[in-house]
């Protein structure tokens, strides 16, 4: 015998009159059992009658004329709420296709549902559906929840904090358990120099993501992923910034105007921590001019280079960016 919780389970049924034509829903009880007749009128007007009895008549145009989803939906747009009885008409996609008389006759499906429909038609139903669904453990790939991390340490530090030493949200272990003497073969393969950042469970703080090294475990200057981006970063941030020179002069009033640009940039980024160094000077310079990055034939050849030394690491141990610009020939 049905249970009390299942005699008031609402149900939708759904009947489509073709792919991207009309689609009718019925909300309803299970001991419902709701149709749809569909026939062509004898007029230039389409009427649309729902019934009590959970029944819903469509009277197209004449046959010798189109019938267009959206004649439907008008119509339906001028019935009341209370007179609806639980029917509900919509565009099936875009709704493209006309409406014709179906052969056989439509019968309505019981598609399936999405859990929210159930938090009001039944919650006794969708609490136990929402236990059941927590009991579920599902494995997926790290690369979404790493993405993650690396946007959430950007938005929060900076893209010159390493995304390492943070906890990823929702995930209950790693499928494989890695010890300190594990990682220290993955930090990095001395043949290879590929590093593993492992991903591991720690008693009392969660899952972390523990390393952020780079695939060069073996390059003194970008085996660290902050290092890299921050590069990154200052590389496009510079040339983007600098791009009014392109049509300006080769000359130091314009060298001037881009190495103050570019000391301005730095110094705010090392006034946040992205840059090691007590002094500015520790941090970075910049350097472009006739006889300290260009050549008179680079100036004849209207290219401005500009070099930049950032200490993203130690003090005073500089990592070299360089970048040109074409400017205008002289």
């Amino acid at each position: 015998m049905d249970t009390p919780s299942e005699l008031s389970l609402i149900v939708m049924r759904a009947y489509r009159t073709a792919p991207n034509g009309l689609a009718v829903t019925h909300r309803g009880t299970q001991t419902d059992a709701p149709t749809v007749t569909i026939s062509n009128g004898s007029s230039d007007t389409v009427t649309v009658t729902p019934a009590a009895d959970n029944s819903i008549t469509i009277v197209l145009k004449s046959p010798d004329r189109i019938t267009t989803v959206e004649d439907i939906i008008t119509v339906w747009a001028g019935v009341s709420n209370d007179s609806k009885y639980g029917f509900e008409l919509k565009k099936d996609s875009d709704g493209s296709v006309p409406v014709v008389v179906p052969d056989p006759a439509p019968a309505f499906k019981n598609p399936p549902l999405p859990l929210w429909y159930y938090e009001t038609a039944n919650t006794g139903l969708y609490n136990d559906i929402k236990t059941e669904i927590s009991k579920k453990r599902v494995i997926l790939p790290p690369s979404s929840s790493i993405a993650g991390v690396y946007a959430r340490v950007d938005r929060d530090r900076g893209v010159w904090k390493a995304p390492a030493n943070v906890s990823l949200a929702s995930v209950t272990a790693p499928t494989v358990k890695i010890t300190n003497e594990a990682q220290e073969n993955l930090n990095v393969d001395a043949t290879a120099g590929k590093s593993v950042n492992a991903i591991r469970y720690f008693t009392g703080k969660g899952v972390l993501v523990w390393g952020s090294r780079t695939l060069a475990g073996n390059d003194n200057e970008w085996r660290y992923v902050p290092v890299r981006r921050l590069f990154i970063y200052v590389e496009e941030s510079v040339q983007q910034a600098t791009e009014f020179a392109i049509f300006e002069p080769n000359v130091s009033a314009t060298w001037l105007k881009v190495k103050s640009m570019i000391e301005n940039f730095l110094e705010g980024l090392w006034r946040q921590g992205a840059l090691a160094g007590s002094t500015a000077q520790q941090a970075f310079f910049v350097n472009v001019g006739l006889g300290v990055t260009m050549s008179s034939q680079d100036i004849l050849e209207g290219r401005m280079n500009v070099e930049i030394g950032l200490a993203a690491v130690r003090p005073a141990e500089f990592i070299i960016l360089k970048f040109s610009h074409k400017l205008q020939e002289a």
